[in-house]
């Protein structure tokens, strides 16, 4: 069996004609409108490309700057801290060293009472001395503390109001 080609014709005849879908006129559409927005020379771009890389450049420049004061408020404040500890940690150990001088004299105190209700008293205000100072002591040791705790985080705070200052104007 002889198979016969259809004539030209038939096949012109048979093939539709559409009108393109929209997707695909909209990306003619993109291209032309890029092709009017895309520099007319080479030096255009090239400076163009220069501003922009320029631009980069001295924002990079400006965030090692910012980051720079960061690291630098830390160490400050990490400086503080350290000595503030060194301060509290010696005013606890010369006040551990004069509770236990003073526990040791209190103890020969009592080795040389005379009678049972004497020991008792001598003990009550050895107890009562003891509580007071421990008290006064515990109000030092706070009060110092939150004053260390204010100083240390002075100068992160002051960079925290440099960051807002300089995110907000930026903004």
């Amino acid at each position: 069996m002889a198979t016969t080609k259809p004539k030209p014709a038939v096949i012109a005849s048979q093939v539709k004609t559409t009108t393109p879908p929209p997707a695909f006129e909209h990306a003619i559409q993109s291209l032309k409108q890029s092709a009017t927005i895309a520099p007319a020379s080479p030096q255009q771009a090239q400076t163009h490309v220069k501003k922009g890389f320029t631009r980069t450049m001295k924002t990079a420049e400006q965030i090692a700057k910012f980051h720079q004061g960061n690291l630098e408020a830390m160490m400050k404040s990490s400086q503080i801290l350290a000595t503030g500890l060194t301060d509290i940690s010696k005013h606890v150990a010369t006040s551990a060293q004069a509770n236990m001088e003073e526990t040791m004299a209190n103890f020969r105190a009592l080795t040389s009472v005379k009678s049972l209700k004497e020991a008792f008293e001598l003990q009550a205000g050895f107890a009562r001395t003891a509580m007071e100072k421990a008290m006064s002591e515990s109000g030092k040791l706070t009060e110092t503390s939150l004053r260390l705790v204010e100083q240390a985080s002075a100068p992160l705070t002051a960079r925290l109001n440099a960051a807002m200052e300089t995110f907000s104007t930026t903004a």
